[in-house]
């Protein structure tokens, strides 16, 4: 048996795969009531905007986990970096060295594009997500807290 991983940036055609992990995930984190998106809002932003870009992981020609991510910059390094949005592995897959792999290529991919730094959120109670990352030498940035503007008060403030 053949389990050699074969990563490849999706393409338009993927879209339908795509949205079925980002709901696949959302089901995981509890949040299946936040998605709203949709494939054509998806296939606008990913490829006709091109404002992310999503990495597909396959095993044996069966699609078993996908990554998204995009560029955010530093004032501080003075270069970009690569945010990660989102990184979910098919459940039957975890633990066999995949995700790792996953995050080595993006890693490889900021390097390559002289990115100074990656970054990533985790749900405080995801602790096996957790651990993963702290064996990888992340590092959690405590004394930072995310601040979100919804789209509802992101038009309230845009009106004011």
């Amino acid at each position: 048996m053949n389990t050699e991983l074969k990563l490849r940036y999706a393409e338009r055609k993927d879209i339908t795969l795509i949205l079925d992990f980002i709901r696949k995930l959302a089901e995981y984190e509890k949040m299946t009531d936040e998605v709203i998106a949709d494939e054509k809002t998806l296939e606008e932003w990913i490829f006709t905007r091109q404002k992310a870009e999503v990495i597909l992981a396959s095993v044996e020609e069966k699609t078993i986990g996908f990554a998204l991510f995009f560029h955010n910059f530093s004032t501080f390094l003075g270069r970009a970096g690569l945010y990660l949005e989102d990184l979910f592995i098919l459940p039957e897959y975890r633990g066999k060295g995949y995700g790792k792999a996953l995050l080595k290529h993006l890693a490889s991919i900021a390097v390559e594009r002289g990115c100074g730094r990656m970054e990533w959120s985790c749900l405080n109670w995801n602790e096996p997500s957790i651990r993963f990352y702290l064996s990888l030498g992340a590092k959690p940035m405590s004394e930072w807290t995310t601040y979100r503007l919804d789209a509802k008060t992101l038009r309230n403030l845009a009106e004011k």
